[in-house]
Parts: structure tokens; C-alpha cells; sequence
């Protein structure tokens, strides 16, 4: 345990959430509750990195007039990128080649130039590794769960899933009209990446046909072979709802781009699912992507909830003394992980799942023939 923190800084990193604007509520809210200052840090790391592209310096006060008005709306007032890595930043050269330099001294120095006592950083699994390391160079951090996935372990929800999930379903829910209309196949891929509960979660509450996520890889053979007994019985359209890492059985996952130092893009594979179901079935089918959509609007209620909650949380954890732990929800209570365990694992969708055997039962198929 340290003394508590008077000067900290926050910053949110990675793909946007629904909820990010009210974890910034929240903690400048409870930091300003205590009589602390709290600054926000512009994109990232981005603001202290790369201070010249910023009219505030890439640093800017909060207080609560800042803030006031800011919890139910979608996005960050502080900005985020997926390519700001202070270990391997992309830097140009002289000779105006680009390569990747590692920055962490730097941006540690900034930290203590501005006087700051600690980071609440703002992120998923990503980020959180990030800001780890900044840890392990002396920087005070504590962490705030951050993804759409809901695939961190030591937290039961991560604010932005409970958003994506209602808009994926109000999404699906508008497509069984038009696939009934044209007695169609729609394959409506949504995102997660190696974990499926987004796909999981909307598919059950929107009635899909079936379900393909990558905890459980897929013969296609099997999910046609489901569809065409349902229009068989009489229904004479289908919905198949396809997580973006959702693979076949013996088969990789689909790839849109790789990049050095970035995550590889997946994608494609609801296209891919779409034309082999029109072969099999005879059916014409058609693909929905929602991709980006999901991360976009307002947060709902929960998230909203869980947003300020979580702010507030990071900010009582540096007044009692903590450093290097991750806020997480284990109801009823709020409680605090080092940040090295909520980062080691992810959350992925266990086969025997309750939502898995209600699915089963409801008749969706995900593939696996059982």
C-alpha cells in the first residue's frame, strides 16, 4: 500500500465502448469529491507522445462542469486509438523510413514533468497489458475493464457489452421481417473476436436459427442441414448469427488485414457462412455485418450504471493505497484484481454454458451437430 493520490491522470485505449464517457464521469466526479485533481490524457498516450498535435497540450483539466453532461453519451471526450503502444510506437526517422521505438521512458517522464501521482487507465485486455508494464517501470496504475466482448475473467460484465447486445438484437429483430418477406437465409456477423458472447447473447434473445461462435467450431454441412429441416416444417426463412471469429471445424478464422505491432482485423467469415448456406440450401441468403455499429450510441441504463460505478471505483481504489489492480464487478460487490491475474485469461464461452443448452433446446443449432 501507498499513500493516496492527489494529481492523477486518465486515459481510455483500445476500440470505443458505449460507457467510456461515464467511467470519465464517474471518477472525475469522485476525484474532485476528494478535493484531487484530475486530468485527462487526449487519445491514449497520444496526448503526451505527440503534445504538438493538441491545442490543450494533449492534456487537459476536468471538473465536474466538464463532465456534467457526459454519462449517457457514446464515445470518449478524451479520444482513444488502437495504435498507440509506448513500447513499439511507430515512429518516422530522419531518413523518413518508419519504425517502431520504444517510448515508455519518455512518456513515464511526462508523467513526472506534470507532477501526476497516478494513471487510471481506461481499456481491455490490450491496454491493460500496457499499462502493466508502465507499472513495472514505477508508474502507479489502476485499471478499468474495458470491451464490448465481455472476454476479461475476473469481472462478470464489462460496461459496453450490455449495449452491443441490445443493438445487435433490435438489429436481428428488424431482419426477421425482411428475410420472411423474401424467404431468405440472412447470416448477420457481429463482433467479439475469440469469444462469443455477443453472437451467444443476441442470437438467443432475437431467435436465430443458429449460432456459430469460435468456442465452437462449425460444419456447415450441420448448420444446413438444420436449416433445411426448419423450412421443411414450415418456416420458410432463416437467421444465422456468426461471431467475426467464428471458425469451421479443422478451419482458421477469417482474416480481413494483418499489421505488425496491431491485432490481426478479422472479418469475412459471415459472407464466407452466407454463400455456402445458398449453395447447400438452395435458399438465397444474404450477409449483414454490424461491425462498428455495436460500439457506437448511447449506453444503455446497465452500462451506464456499470460506467460510473467503475470510475468511481478506480478513484476509491488509489485513496486507500492501491496500485496495480483492475476494477471488476463480482456482485454484490465491486471488488479490486491485480491487474497481471485480469489480463492472463480470457473469458470464452464454456460449452456446457447454461445459455448454450437453453439454445440447444430452443432448437438452435451451432453447428457441431449435437
Amino acid at each position: 500500500m501507498t499513500v493516496a493520490a492527489k494529481r492523477v491522470a486518465i486515459n481510455t485505449g483500445g476500440g470505443d465502448a458505449p460507457g467510456l464517457n461515464a467511467v470519465i464521469h464517474g471518477a472525475v466526479y469522485a476525484a474532485r469529491g476528494l478535493g484531487w485533481q484530475i486530468f485527462g490524457i487526449r487519445d491514449g498516450y497520444d496526448g503526451f507522445l505527440e503534445p504538438q498535435n493538441y491545442p490543450d497540450g494533449g492534456l487537459r483539466e476536468l471538473r465536474r462542469s466538464t463532465v456534467r453532461e457526459i454519462s449517457h453519451l457514446g464515445g470518449t471526450i478524451l479520444g482513444t486509438t488502437n495504435r498507440g503502444n509506448p513500447f513499439c510506437r511507430p515512429t518516422k526517422q530522419p531518413d523518413g523510413s518508419v519504425r517502431e521505438v520504444d517510448r515508455s521512458d519518455e512518456l513515464i517522464e511526462c508523467f513526472r514533468k506534470n507532477s501526476l501521482d497516478a494513471l487510471i487507465a481506461v481499456g481491455g485486455d490490450g491496454s491493460l497489458s500496457i499499462a502493466h508494464k508502465l507499472q513495472d517501470k514505477g508508474l502507479r496504475v489502476v485499471g478499468v475493464p474495458k470491451t464490448i466482448d465481455n472476454d476479461l475473467e475476473s469481472t462478470v460484465l464489462t460496461f459496453g457489452f450490455n449495449t452491443a447486445v441490445s443493438f445487435a438484437t433490435e438489429c436481428i429483430d428488424r431482419l426477421h421481417s425482411t428475410a420472411l418477406s423474401h424467404r431468405r437465409v440472412i447470416v448477420v456477423e457481429v463482433m467479439g473476436r475469440n469469444a462469443g458472447w455477443i453472437a451467444l447473447h443476441s442470437g438467443l434473445a432475437a431467435r436465430a436459427d443458429a449460432i456459430l461462435i469460435p468456442e465452437i467450431p462449425y460444419e456447415i454441412e450441420n448448420v444446413a442441414a438444420c436449416l433445411c429441416r426448419k423450412h421443411h416444417d414450415g418456416k420458410p426463412y432463416s437467421i444465422v448469427v456468426v461471431a467475426e471469429g467464428a471458425k469451421p471445424l479443422g478451419g482458421d478464422v477469417s482474416v480481413r488485414s494483418r499489421e505488425v505491432s496491431r491485432a490481426e482485423q478479422l472479418g469475412g467469415i459471415g459472407e464466407t457462412v452466407a454463400a455456402q448456406l445458398q449453395e447447400l440450401t438452395g435458399k438465397e441468403s444474404r450477409c449483414v455485418v454490424l461491425g462498428h455499429l455495436l460500439r457506437g450510441g448511447s449506453p444503455t441504463a446497465i452500462d451506464r450504471i456499470l460506467g460510473v460505478t467503475f470510475g468511481a471505483a478506480a478513484v476509491q481504489a488509489l485513496s486507500m493505497g492501491m496500485d496495480g489492480v483492475m476494477v471488476a464487478l463480482n456482485p454484490p460487490r465491486i471488488d479490486f484484481v491485480p491487474i497481471q491475474v485480469a489480463i492472463a485469461k480470457l473469458k470464452l464461452v464454456p460449452q456446457d454454458s447454461d445459455f448454450v443448452l437453453v439454445s440447444r433446446a430452443l432448437d438452435i443449432s451451432f453447428g457441431d451437430g449435437a
